[in-house]
């Protein structure tokens, strides 16, 4: 079925922006999503100059939109900053400033939290940026409540996210306020990545599953997988995998970089979202499949990986 443009995205490219994060924006809401079977974005890239050099002169882009498609969006995307220190120009500021002003959704992936509060529109507000450049950002933005350890900062009708690959994880945040949990999730999925992440937590999470997977330990991983409600222990998947646990804790160390205990708790973890997201409401039954036992230890361990309790964690990714 054909799908019928709704939200206006704009996504504003600068001198030296950084390609990712551009990436991340059409990936998320410029391109088509006919298995959704609902209106998606109105997705456009605009830059101040007809020709702009991409961060460290990687290549120009040409052909996108200009400024004045700013003034048309719904949402806008502000440019990074790979030198946060060498703010945007006139043009930019003023853009941003103006769509501030008419109500328009702001977003920043990484340091363009930078330009946002140099076009004065984060006084006296929640932002977050990377954490190499917080304490700067602190010192140069002293309004600015500024929350350094999240992965993103949702304050409305302005949201920052902390670094490149937190721009996924707030893009995803965004898909869900304006489709819900269902088309996150979709989303998610599509993207193969590894779940959404609620941006309370920290910048630094330790992830359950590699960047690049050894198959050596593939066949453990699954059968655990298939058995997460049951009582396994590490010594169970030392058994499994034929190996002393000492063994066991070094393979996991070299080929996943967590130990097995750790990538246990986050499957589990990934596994109690799931079944919140899908609408279970009784916490005793998340936490048995799960393997968390009780619904105590249910909270405990959810609140621990993602800052939320299983109550607030519904309410934000649970089914609308």
């Amino acid at each position: 079925m054909a799908q019928e443009s709704s939200h206006r995205v704009a996504v504003i490219v600068d001198e030296g922006s950084n390609p990712f994060e551009l990436g991340v924006a059409t990936e998320l809401f410029g391109l088509r999503r006919p298995e959704l079977d609902r209106p998606w974005y109105s997705f456009a890239l605009c830059a101040p100059e007809p020709g702009i050099r991409m961060h460290l002169g990687m290549f120009t882009m040409t052909g996108v939109a200009g400024m004045d498609a700013v003034d048309e969006a719904d949402t806008v995307i502000v440019p990074n900053r790979p030198d946060p220190l060498n703010g945007p120009g006139n043009a930019v500021l003023a853009a941003i400033a103006r769509a501030a002003d008419r109500g328009a959704r702001l977003v920043s992936f990484c340091t363009g939290t930078f330009s946002l509060a140099a076009a004065g529109v984060l006084d006296g507000r929640r932002a977050t940026t990377h954490w190499q450049w917080a304490d700067e950002f602190a010192q140069r933005h002293p309004t600015v409540h500024l929350e350094p350890d999240v992965l993103f900062v949702d304050d409305g009708d302005v949201l920052t996210a902390a670094g490149s690959a937190a721009a996924l994880d707030l893009g995803l945040h965004l898909i869900h306020r304006d489709h819900g949990a269902e088309v996150a999730n979709a989303v998610s999925r599509r993207l193969v990545f590894t779940g959404r992440r609620d941006g309370g937590q920290r910048q630094f999470v330790e992830r359950p599953i590699p960047d690049v997977p050894d198959t050596s330990l593939a066949p453990v991983l699954e059968w655990a997988r298939s058995r997460l409600g049951q009582s396994l222990t590490v010594a169970d998947l030392a058994s499994r995998a034929a190996a002393s646990q000492a063994t066991l804790h070094r393979r996991f160390r070299t080929e996943l970089g967590t130990t097995p205990l750790a990538w246990l708790t986050g499957e589990r973890i990934t596994l109690a979202c799931r079944l919140i997201e899908r609408g279970e409401l009784r916490l005793e039954t998340v936490a048995r499949e799960s393997g968390f036992g009780t619904a105590a230890n249910l909270r405990a361990q959810l609140r621990r990986h993602t800052g939320l309790s299983p109550s607030a964690y519904r309410r934000r990714f649970g089914p609308v």
